[in-house]
């Protein structure tokens, strides 16, 4: 074998051998992603529309349905705790929400429903949700077609530390630390943006 040739089936093994790695650890990484729903509950809430208006009102409902939630789900210990907590409750959270609304001199109608719908990848502090189907409290205000907020309801994200209950979970208690691992800081920005694409496809299909 000539040294040219040596050289070239030398490359040629290493680039394999890269893409073989490069593969392994995505895949690795994406079954932690793909996990990662099934522990949380989240909170989604839809402005009416992008008005300044609207934006603002739904930053009101947003947290007077945070103070009344803290309380509601300060018990809960698991996903499927918050979630039967949130149905059972979901009159009580409407009226809640249309309230908020009256009170800001608005006349928009609200639905709150608990629905498996799809996201995006989020940011959240120094947390990043990877993208994927969740089950979500989803508040849709008027129309529903401005810019959404959301949060993770279970574990208690949303609340400010100072409102939490001794012994409520917290994130690293429902996730392994493989998946804690995946979700803190953005050093795995490109992978992220993989699943996401990854997950949009299979929500795609879903429909």
């Amino acid at each position: 074998m000539t040294k040219l040739k040596y050289i070239e089936k030398a490359l040629l093994i290493g680039f394999v051998i890269a893409i073989l790695f490069s593969f392994t650890s995505f895949t690795a990484f994406a079954a932690q992603c793909e996990q990662i729903p099934n522990e949380v509950f989240r909170l989604h809430v839809l402005a009416n529309s992008d008005s300044e208006e609207d934006q603002a009102l739904k930053l009101k409902v947003r947290d007077r349905l945070l103070d009344e939630t803290g309380e509601l789900f300060s018990e809960c210990t698991t996903k499927e705790e918050a979630m039967d907590t949130a149905k059972a409750n979901i009159g009580y959270l409407e009226q809640v929400a249309q309230d908020e609304i009256y009170k800001q001199g608005y006349t928009y109608g609200v639905t709150v429903e608990v629905e498996n719908i799809f996201f995006n990848n989020r940011q959240y502090d120094d947390i990043t949700m990877p993208a994927g189907n969740y089950d979500a409290l989803r508040v849709l205000i008027g129309e529903g077609a401005g810019q959404n907020w959301w949060c993770v309801l279970f574990p208690a994200m949303c609340l400010p530390a100072a409102e939490k209950r001794e012994g409520m979970p917290e994130l690293d208690d429902v996730l392994t630390n493989e998946q804690m691992s995946a979700v803190e800081g953005n050093q795995y920005e490109v992978k992220f943006k993989t699943v996401e694409i990854y997950e949009s496809i299979k929500s795609w299909f879903r429909w």
